[in-house]
């Protein structure tokens, strides 16, 4: 293909969330540009913050918390002092009452009561003992470990109001990429020595936070990246990619065309393949048909007063309320409202893009959210002063019955074009968390950089990064070294 306008860079990544502004700024620290590609008016994708007259609130609570040295330290160089430390505290509703999460076996059983907690016992003895298999599914890999009664009261409700899909039709990847080092011995060793639990993310007791939200993290890396000769451009949604037999050539975005040695890509996989042209195979484009996405909705409450709770969040597991979760923004960092007597809460729904709650009017929402927190009993209507609502596309991958097939044959057509490497969640259509997106950012720029890192293959899931093990050795040493020197044909 031939453009005598098209702007030339070494390196061009779609998308500009904690993946691609990460391998943005692993690339500048070597010397490299890059220009990022972002079809929003914003950068930071679902780890951004938004404003609201003078009040912050994230899309989704964002801890930063990782086992991955080389993350903590991408951390501290950004933010400095104000990366703050937090307490963490959060609870389940479930029939009313309100229960510690990470599940606290005393308290669990003075909310149930004695004769369901002896149901509870038993059923995790018969799981155990008798063990359904295959092990295919979420509702059995939970069941399994916990018993079917203690699935049904903490697991079931909440896992298929955030997927929209029954828990058997969730596939056991999901389940041992997000809850894997968890048991109930865990949970009773947490309880007794909260020290020796500090290595599962799920029993966590405190975390890190930008005082301004997660947004000033990427705020600052974009100022920084184009400080170092980078270009962010907005506005910039991707039209279409031109490749031939072996590699990736330009991307057309926004009626520019861009030419690059190398490609990186945190778009979601359908739109990626959608978008190459020529068009690839007619199975490739129906294996990313097959990928699928949960969205959701944050309403923002801003509420009198201030303490309203102690929780950073509250799990919502009551099937009679149609909130998911909700967050407590200002229990995260006491800047984030520009009054120290309101209060701002996000109750989060999730729906799928084009279904009656996605299409619902903001103020039916609004209205929506004030009465589920007043039924909550968290506050009076009279103290919600106000609210927005913000929705979030393709914000989870879903890992349902087709998902891994797909992503198979997906991954086997990229092998033909190595010069186009995928990072970050949707880029992937993997389940990560910030920090393992960030890590897929630095290895995808150190691969440009001359490394040979499998994205794909980083220990089989991500429990891999919060246990600390089954890395490479190669991996291993890629952590504590120096930063690799740009190839000279590179500069």
């Amino acid at each position: 293909m031939t453009d005598l306008s098209a702007i030339e860079a070494p390196v061009i990544i779609l998308g500009a969330g904690p993946a691609g502004l990460t391998a943005a700024y692993e690339l500048t620290k070597n010397g490299l540009s890059s220009v990022l590609l972002e079809q929003n008016p914003w950068i930071g994708g679902l780890a951004r913050t938004v404003e609201y007259k003078g009040n912050r609130f994230d899309l989704g609570g964002h801890r930063f918390y990782t086992k991955i040295p080389l993350v903590e330290q991408i951390w501290q160089e950004v933010l400095g002092k104000d990366l703050l430390v937090r307490p963490r505290l959060s609870r389940i509703y479930y029939k009313s009452k309100f229960f510690r999460y990470p599940i606290e076996p005393l308290d669990a059983l003075r909310g149930l009561g004695l004769l369901e907690g002896i149901r509870c016992c038993l059923s995790m003895m018969k799981s155990r003992l008798f063990p359904r298999v295959p092990e295919h599914n979420f509702e059995r890999w939970v069941s399994n470990r916990f018993g079917r009664r203690l699935f049904e009261i903490f697991f079931k409700t909440y896992t298929e109001k955030v997927w929209g899909i029954n828990c058997s039709d969730i596939q056991a990847d999901w389940a041992a990429q997000r809850i894997g080092n968890l048991s109930l011995c865990s949970v009773l060793v947490n309880a007794t020595f909260p020290r020796r639990s500090r290595d599962i993310r799920t029993l966590i007791r405190q975390f890190q936070y930008p005082r301004l939200g997660p947004g000033m993290m990427w705020s600052r890396v974009r100022e920084i990246v184009e400080e170092r000769g980078s270009e962010v451009r907005l506005n910039s949604p991707v039209e279409r990619i031109h490749w031939e037999a072996g590699r990736v050539i330009a991307v057309r975005s926004a009626g520019q065309v861009y030419r690059a040695t190398h490609f990186l890509s945190s778009i979601p996989i359908r739109e990626l393949i959608e978008a190459l042209d020529p068009m690839p195979p007619e199975h490739v484009r129906r294996a990313a048909r097959e990928l699928h996405y949960r969205d959701f909705i944050t309403v923002a409450l801003m509420v009198q007063g201030s303490n309203l709770f102690p929780d950073n969040w509250i799990y919502i597991h009551d099937p009679r309320l149609i909130v998911g979760r909700i967050q407590n923004y200002n229990n995260w960092s006491a800047d984030m409202t520009s009054d120290p007597e309101v209060t701002c809460l996000g109750l989060e729904y999730f729906c799928f893009e084009g279904d009656r709650q996605w299409n619902a009017k903001d103020d039916e929402l609004i209205s929506l959210a004030k009465r589920e927190l007043v039924q909550l009993g968290l506050t009076e209507e009279r103290h919600i002063l106000d609210g927005t609502v913000i929705r979030v596309p393709k914000a989870y991958p879903i890992y349902d019955g087709a998902y891994k097939q797909a992503l198979g044959t997906v991954r086997d057509f990229l092998r033909t074009v190595p010069n186009l490497q995928l990072i970050g969640r949707n880029g992937m259509h993997r389940y990560n968390n910030q920090d393992h997106s960030m890590l897929t950012g630095v290895l995808a720029a150190r691969n440009i950089l001359g490394g040979h890192f499998d994205l794909w293959n980083l220990g089989g899931d991500v429990g891999y990064l919060e246990a600390g093990h089954d890395l490479t050795a190669e991996q291993l040493r890629a952590f504590g070294e120096s930063q690799p020197a740009v190839p000279r044909t590179m500069t």
